[in-house]
C-alpha cells in the first residue's frame, strides 16, 4: 500500500487557489492546530502521533496512528483488509475471456 503520510501542516493541502473560500481556510488552520494540540498531548501514547493520509489506489483517506519512532501503524481506519477488498473489487473485470 502506498500512503502518504500528513505530517507537516505544510502538506496537509495543496497550493491554494484564489476561489477558496476564507472560511474554508479558517476551517483548516483549526483542524490542523487541534490535531496539533492532540499529538502534543500524547493521547495516544508518548511517541504516538494521530496522522492523515489517503490511500493510493483507492482514494480513501485514512486515519492512521503511528509510532514516530518505529514507523509502524498502532491503529488505522478503515482497517488494512476493508482497504483490499475495495481494491479487489474496484477492480474493472477482465472481458478479454468473452470477446
Amino acid at each position: 500500500m502506498d500512503v502518504a503520510t500528513v505530517g507537516n501542516p505544510g502538506q496537509a493541502f495543496p497550493a491554494v487557489s484564489d476561489a477558496v473560500s476564507p472560511k474554508w481556510l479558517a476551517e483548516n488552520r483549526e483542524m490542523i492546530g487541534s490535531i496539533t494540540s492532540i499529538n502534543a498531548s500524547e493521547l495516544f501514547g508518548a511517541g504516538s502521533a494521530l496522522n492523515f493520509a489517503t490511500d493510493r489506489d483507492t482514494k480513501r483517506l485514512l486515519v492512521q496512528v503511528v509510532n514516530q519512532h518505529t514507523g509502524e501503524i498502532l491503529w488505522q481506519s478503515p482497517p488494512e483488509y476493508l482497504l483490499q477488498l475495495a481494491r479487489t473489487f474496484g477492480q474493472p473485470a477482465d472481458n478479454s475471456a468473452g470477446e
